[in-house]
């Protein structure tokens, strides 16, 4: 029954509901009639019939009849069903075409808001996929946008704090500057910088601070706000500002309370240098202020480091000047008591000579007086114009050491040296062409025993004395007064240096008795060196381990009799000092040890400037060995090329620390990417090169994947001489890098190949093909009026089981083999081509092995790259 009503419903929902008028439905259920009424009356007239209501019933017994009925009925309602049916669509049609045309208006109009980047907030979006899409666009576009903004904010704001930073040499004038310029970027309006001095944070620059500000010129780490920052070495932001914290006075704004405060720590490797304090007016601060003070307080705390170090360094180079002026001081003293000691000596010659005028006038007044003569200090010796010996005083014999039966007479040339001979032949020359003449010489002898004598002869031309009628000379044995001024000249120049040295210098006997110091030593103890000398070693009121190492070391010379070199530890006034101490063993002249010696140098300041030295070694060593665990956690090794090229292998030996070449890997849809990578210079340069290098490779290949690999190389060209401004007019700088590009397609086995000054080699089968890169490299300051080369692009049809090698000039420059001669290429390619059957794994060890024998002794002159890929 409800199966029937909704039949009937539906009826009369498709056929009498908006498709015909009242009287549309009258006529047509007349027609109905009328031809059901004809169609009866057709029937009955076959049956020859007349035409009746009974009839009619009876004629519906034969079913054809009501076939008949029933298309007749159906006919007509069929037509309207089927009109109904497309008015309904036609107008189902008509209204998803117009919500249709409402949503399209309604997107234009919601991306054209987004166009002129106007907020859009849209609730009716629901079902909306597409303005769903365009909503999350135009957020990620806000979103990016600010982003963007931000960096930039970070971005030119650092380059104008590092350019501030570059002009300023001095922390005093360094502190306001960057303080103001602070402030006026992150839109402060109070500031203060504070500087780490002997663990506590001393106030360096306030900006816009009233008096009362004044009463907190330092803090204690741990204390306030400020030592709270700097004991966290963390920033700080607040928006609650505390009760007591200061105000801000001005004309135009009364007294106000900041409403934001933040406090930047500067540190430089976790190490505090100082903090910024700075307070704003505006209720909050934007994540980029936050971002930008925690990226520049790294800087300027770095900056202050430097600086520090700059001024200590200034502050030794000045001591030692001073101590250089000191000792150029000393050295003209030294020059003066020289000086000194060379009037006194002609003063002494001068009185020699007085002495051998008065006992000459002796000798001509007892002339031949055998007693004097032999008994003198001297031996007079006459000769003839012949040089033939007249005479001889006795006290030749005794003088000289021989007797008359050693048949020694006059000057004879065995006993004279060479040198002496000719003096005493000079002498007599000159005395023989001056009559009346006299002259000095002085020359050595050989006594009978073998002793060598120092003898002094005073000559005169007495020819025309009719008493003498000869060359008279007048000897004697000078030989101790020689050694007494050579003792006296070594004492006079020992005794100027010790005095004017600032090392202390103290003579011990034997028993331990100071028989000398100088001044040094008084100044050390404090007390005047007449009441110290001829004291004991243990009576000295000085640090006992002095004492007690003295004492030692003179029990082991007299055992040992070896200089003994010592540093001791010495407290002092100044504090304690590092003293090097020399023990000195002073023998006589039978050899036996009759004093020491000892010298103390103080080394406290040069130790000091030793282990500065060995801690900023070892800084520098920890900082490049973190930016080789760095480098090395970034580049590709054999392993990982080896997921995508099981037969390979990469030879990669840096010549320091960190390199400048470096191996490239990466693969983007399906396509594979390497490169040996060969940047300017080595070591911490050359790494900072690679690293540029290694970035925009990333982002140029990721960014477009249908690059070819020469156009590749032209981007990467153009890169890096944005980033290292070689673009800009004037620019001369020539870093850059050298690189063999590959680019492989697995699936459709082609390889694009490009080289900037470097080569392919392509094993096949045996036989060696080798593709030349391209001479340009990458990056450079372009020369004028040269026209740069393009990139070539080699595309090749490589078969299974081909072998490519790429490497940088490290390899076939490297210096060795037995005439110290370079590696060069024409060895890696016969290597390459000596047996058709070698495998990859064969070169991996072959390569390593021939670059270290021959190496053999030479250092490395260049990093080593070699990469080997198996198809």
């Amino acid at each position: 029954m409800k199966s029937y009503r909704r039949i009937i419903k539906a009826i009369r929902k498709w056929f009498f509901t908006g498709v015909l008028s009242v009287k549309e439905r009258l006529y047509l259920l007349v027609f109905i009639f009328l031809f059901l009424l004809l169609t009866w009356g057709g029937f009955l007239s076959i049956q020859q019939s007349h035409f009746g209501f009974s009839r009619i019933m009876d004629l519906h017994t034969w079913w054809l009849v009501w076939v008949v009925d029933i298309l007749i009925i159906a006919i007509p309602f069929s037509i309207i069903f089927v009109r109904n049916y497309i008015i309904q669509q036609t107008a189902g049609y008509r209204t998803q075409i117009y919500d249709l045309k409402k949503k399209i208006d309604h997107n234009i109009e919601l991306a054209s808001r987004l166009k002129d980047n106007k907020e859009v907030f849209d609730s009716s979006t629901d079902h909306d996929r597409l303005a769903s899409v365009l909503l999350d666009l135009g957020k990620n576009i806000r979103t990016a946008r600010l982003r963007e903004e931000e960096e930039n904010y970070i971005s030119k704001g650092k380059e104008q704090m590092s350019d501030l930073l570059r002009v300023h040499q001095v922390l005093s004038d360094l502190t306001p500057e960057v303080l103001k310029a602070l402030i006026d970027y992150l839109g402060g309006i109070q500031g203060a910088f504070y500087l780490v001095e002997d663990g506590t944070l001393k106030r360096s620059s306030m900006y816009a601070y009233n008096r009362r500000r004044f009463e907190y010129d330092e803090f204690k780490i741990g204390k306030g706000l400020v030592g709270a920052a700097a004991y966290e070495k963390q920033i700080i932001y607040r928006t609650e500002i505390p009760a007591e914290y200061w105000s801000v006075t001005s004309g135009l704004l009364g007294e106000k309370k900041p409403k934001a405060l933040l406090i930047i720590p500067l540190l430089q490797e976790e190490e505090l240098q100082g903090v910024i304090e700075v307070a704003f007016l505006k209720e909050s601060l934007e994540n980029k202020h936050l971002s930008y003070a925690g990226e520049v307080a790294e800087t300027i705390g770095q900056t202050i480091y430097n600086l520090k170090i700059t001024a200590r360094t200034e502050k030794l180079l000045q001591d030692s000047q001073e101590l250089t002026k000191t000792l150029q001081q000393n050295e003209q003293q030294l020059k003066e008591n020289a000086q000194e000691m060379l009037e006194t000596q002609e003063e002494l010659e001068k009185s020699n000579q007085m002495m051998e005028a008065q006992v000459q006038e002796v000798a001509h007044a007892q002339k031949r007086l055998e007693a004097l003569l032999t008994n003198a200090s001297e031996f007079i010796s006459i000769y003839n114009e012949n040089q033939e010996l007249v005479f001889e005083s006795p006290s030749v014999k005794r003088i000289l050491g021989y007797d008359d039966d050693d048949q020694i007479t006059g000057m004879d040339p065995d006993l004279l040296t060479p040198r002496g001979y000719r003096t005493i032949n000079n002498l007599f020359q000159y005395l023989l062409e001056t009559p009346g003449g006299e002259q000095t010489a002085q020359y050595t002898y050989l006594r009978k025993n073998g002793e060598k004598l120092f003898l002094e002869t005073k000559g005169k031309n007495l020819l025309h004395d009719p008493a003498i009628r000869g060359v008279i000379f007048n000897t004697q044995d000078i030989t101790e007064r020689k050694r007494a001024e050579k003792e006296e000249q070594m004492k006079s120049r020992m005794q100027s240096l010790s005095e004017n040295s600032p090392d202390m210098i103290m003579r011990v006997n034997m028993m331990g008795k100071l028989v000398y110091i100088n001044p040094a030593v008084a100044n050390f103890v404090g007390i005047p060196s007449s009441e110290i000398v001829k004291k004991r070693i243990h009576d000295l009121e000085i640090d006992e381990r002095f004492v007690e190492y003295l004492e030692n070391s003179l029990d082991d010379i007299k055992t040992e009799q070896d200089t003994i070199i010592s540093e001791v530890k010495v407290s002092t006034d100044e504090g304690e000092r590092i003293m090097e101490i020399k023990s000195i063993p002073e023998l006589n002249d039978e050899g036996e040890l009759e004093s020491v010696l000892f010298v103390a140098h103080d080394m406290t300041d040069f130790k000091k400037i030793e282990a500065d030295i060995k801690d900023k070694n070892k800084k520098i060593s920890d900082s490049i060995n973190y930016a080789q665990r760095i480098q090395s956690s970034l580049l590709p090794d054999t392993n990982y090329i080896q997921n995508y090229f099981p037969r390979s292998f990469i030879f990669y030996r840096p010549k320091d620390v960190v390199s400048g070449d470096f191996p490239w890997f990466l693969k983007k849809d399906g396509i594979l990417y390497v490169a040996a990578v060969d940047c300017t210079g080595h070591g911490v340069p050359g790494a900072l090169l690679s690293f540029i290098g290694y970035f925009l490779l990333n982002n140029i290949v990721s960014a477009d994947p249908h690059l070819s690999a020469a156009e590749i190389m032209e981007q990467l060209h153009q890169e890096v001489r944005k980033a290292l401004k070689q673009d800009q007019e004037g620019s001369r700088g020539r870093d850059g890098m050298d690189i063999a590009f590959c680019k492989i397609d697995p699936e459709n086995q082609i390889l694009d190949y490009c080289g900037a000054h470097r080569p392919l080699f392509l094993v096949r089968e045996g036989e060696l093909l080798e593709y030349q890169g391209t001479r340009k490299g990458i990056g450079g300051a372009p020369l004028p009026r040269k026209k740069e080369k393009e990139f070539e692009n080699h595309v090749i049809d490589y078969q299974e089981g081909d072998k490519i090698f790429i490497f940088s000039d490290g390899l076939p420059d490297q210096l060795g083999g037995p005439e110290r001669k370079k590696l060069q290429p024409r060895r890696v390619r016969e290597a390459l081509t000596m047996d058709p059957n070698y495998t990859m794994a064969h070169f991996a060890r072959y390569f390593p092995k021939t670059f270290y024998d021959w190496m053999g002794n030479e250092k490395q002159v260049d990093d080593v790259l070699l990469i080997g890929i198996e198809l």
